[in-house]
């Protein structure tokens, strides 16, 4: 409980798992943590690519 999390049912940002509005699991808002020894930016910087063509 304690980084800032989002439901995407009701779209409300809060600091607790469960939503206090519509009572679903909440989602963490911070990006994933920045590693230069990234394993698999390769592939998601493919997929990247791919989904802006579409």
């Amino acid at each position: 409980m304690s980084n800032l999390r989002y439901c995407k049912n009701c779209r409300e940002y809060t600091m607790e798992d469960i939503c206090v509005k519509c009572n679903e699991k909440t989602i963490s808002k911070y990006p994933p943590r920045f590693s230069p020894q990234d394993r698999y930016g390769k592939y998601r910087r493919e997929l990247k690519k791919q989904t802006k063509g579409v």
